[in-house]
């Protein structure tokens, strides 16, 4: 497969055979070996085939194989002629990262911080199946998959302020919860406020280096040393189920004989099919955002009684990956409508939009980048840039680069726990089998895919994080 390099952060697959457009993929000389280790470029290269794509396929920094589409694939559609792809938004709908801020320093949690990260351990549910709230009823739980984190914060979970910092301020208005399955809601039901298992996970991190004070303090991050709170999560059994009824109704509606790769099966975004998954895969979205704002009320719960307050423990930002969205983008010299599927890829508008809340719109958004466990997470804001490179969208973390199962093989949990207590960082986790899954070794070097990033004007670095205390499902 030809990969022509563009400079030394863009590479391109040229339109050729059945392509509509060229495939982007950005990277580094570094990371560029990963990528040629599994299917991630065939998979761009056939989002790039899909009817109604408009520019360019685009891979991200920390892109790695998928279903359908490569974790880190963004593409947009026509509303008229294109599609709309479950394997282009994931089987976790809005798997997404909120982070909260502190008033609290390092030294002033030290010494509780094993308590402080026990009690966050005992009070959010964490690992397969597990259970948030007491079990929702249906008509509740479709309450809260149509209003998402508005309903949350509605029952006294959170304020008012936490949605004006919520992308889509917490809610996607298109959201039918009338098009989820009875099995979805099954799933979804006992498992609000619940944290999940995999790479999901809940951090206690201090500042470690700040690159822009200006962006930085508008944010809320005011200094090394500073503690926040990073949550990172989705839409649990609901959104999985969700991905796989509609991936079923779609290949019985449309078939894939057409298609490049059976798991990019679609629907026009035109079509009834199409309207359908787009409200199911919104009510999904919403429940995640509800899913997140629980956590993020548990956790300043457990602050304030070991602490003594939870003044000062303001959300700076919620983003979604995993998502579709209708979005307006400049495309050809003139405004479009068309939907954005980002696949493991974050949200990066830049200063002006008027999706970014009013007290961010002067820097941009809030851009969250976690590293894996035990590593450097990055805080960024949103670029001008990013809007006309890759329809304002970045990495959303470090991106795998070993399976689960080689994981498994090659690390034990119990090394993972001890080297991280070396370092002086707490571990919670249900199962050390996951520990091992997640271990640091498995992923991308986040500070490459940050700075790649950074250089190729995705996102702007603000600030860098490290953890005290992780907790994993």
């Amino acid at each position: 497969m030809e990969l022509k390099k563009i400079d030394n952060y863009t590479w391109e697959i040229p339109k050729h055979d059945r392509m509509q457009v060229a495939a982007v993929v950005y990277t580094s000389s570094k990371l560029l070996n990963s990528l040629k280790r599994d299917n991630t470029l065939k998979q761009i290269k056939n989002v790039a085939c899909l009817p109604g794509i408009k520019c360019a396929a685009y891979a991200m920094p920390d892109a790695h194989q998928g279903y359908g589409f490569p974790i880190g694939g963004v593409a947009a559609f026509s509303k008229e002629e294109g599609i709309i792809s479950p394997g282009g938004v994931g089987y976790d709908i809005n798997c997404g990262v909120r982070l909260l801020r502190t008033d609290f320093r390092e030294v002033d949690i030290h010494k509780v911080l094993q308590k402080l990260i026990g009690e966050i351990f005992r009070e959010v549910p964490a690992g397969i199946g597990k259970g948030g709230l007491a079990r929702l009823q249906p008509n509740t739980l479709a309450e809260v998959c149509l209003k998402g984190a508005e309903w949350v914060v509605s029952q006294g979970f959170g304020k008012d302020e936490d949605l004006q910092r919520t992308e889509e301020y917490g809610c996607m208005p298109e959201a039918d919860p009338g098009y989820l399955s009875h099995r979805a809601l099954e799933r979804g039901m006992p498992q609000l406020g619940s944290l999940g298992s995999g790479n999901h996970f809940l951090e206690i991190q201090k500042v470690d280096k700040i690159y822009d004070s200006h962006t930085a303090a508008v944010f809320g991050i005011q200094k090394k040393g500073q503690i926040l709170v990073m949550i990172h999560c989705g839409s649990r059994g609901l959104g999985h189920q969700v991905a796989s009824d509609y991936i079923r109704k779609m290949e019985d509606s449309f078939g894939w004989k057409n298609l490049p790769d059976r798991q990019l099966i679609n629907a026009p975004i035109s079509s009834e099919l199409g309207h359908q998954y787009y409200k199911a895969m919104s009510s999904a979205v919403n429940f995640a955002f509800a899913n997140r704002q629980m956590i993020a009320h548990w956790v300043r719960k457990v602050f304030k009684r070991v602490l003594g307050s939870s003044e000062g423990m303001d959300q700076v930002y919620d983003v979604c990956h995993n998502v579709a969205k209708f979005e307006k983008h400049k495309i050809e010299g003139r405004i479009q409508d068309v939907c954005v599927h980002r696949k493991g890829a974050t949200r990066s508008f830049g200063p002006g939009r008027m999706e970014v809340p009013e007290v961010y719109r002067k820097v941009g958004q809030p851009v969250f980048i976690p590293g894996s466990m035990g590593t450097a997470s990055y805080i960024l804001a949103g670029t001008t840039d990013a809007e006309k490179s890759s329809f304002g969208s970045t990495a959303h973390g470090a991106g795998r680069v070993m399976s689960r199962h080689e994981a498994r093989r090659l690390f034990r949990g119990e090394k993972i726990k001890q080297e991280m207590e070396i370092k002086g960082i707490e571990l919670k986790s249900v199962s050390l089998k996951s520990v091992a899954e997640e271990a640091p070794h498995v992923y991308k070097n986040v500070d490459e895919v940050v700075r790649v990033s950074h250089k190729a004007g995705l996102a702007k670095l603000v600030a860098r994080v490290v953890p005290v205390a992780v907790m994993k499902g």
